[in-house]
């Protein structure tokens, strides 16, 4: 017997993150742990913004972006792990360590982003992350956020 999954779908991800268009970058959340884990799914498009100037003859999804596709999942993770979050809280991207690429994203992939939740610490939240297309990593790193009011 499969256990039910937690999803989020987009009209609560924008409750939970401030992040608008084009800077939202998390279509989906599949399933989430609380304290522990969450999958979630950014869908890449040959209209996003970005494309035309990165590169406009060989669109490739920067990874800064993929980055902050990550970061954007474990602020839903840090949100859904506590009481959810007041109208002017933010998870704000604190540090970034050893990040790997591994793998070009392109217009038509799908990036599955995991997030593992590792510690907190005095508001500072940790997290492992690893985007990836078709089961294989195309970007890994650790991220630290801090939930501030702003």
């Amino acid at each position: 017997m499969e256990l039910a999954k937690n999803t989020i779908e987009i009209a609560e991800i924008k409750v939970l993150l401030p992040h608008r268009y084009p800077m939202l970058l998390v279509d989906r959340v599949l399933d989430y742990q609380p304290m522990k884990t969450l999958h979630a799914i950014k869908n890449v498009s040959i209209n996003e913004p970005v494309f035309n100037g990165h590169f406009p003859d060989l669109p490739i999804f920067p990874g800064v972006m993929i980055l902050e596709a990550l970061a954007q999942a474990t602020g839903l993770l840090g949100f859904k792990s506590t009481d959810g979050r007041d109208e002017n809280e933010m998870y704000l991207f604190a540090s970034i360590d050893k990040a790997k690429f591994k793998k070009s994203v392109v217009p038509g992939d799908t990036m599955h982003l995991h997030v593992e939740f590792l510690k907190e610490r005095r508001g500072m939240w940790k997290f492992y992350g690893e985007a990836r297309v078709e089961g294989k990593v195309v970007c890994s790193a650790e991220l630290m956020c801090a939930r501030r009011v702003v």
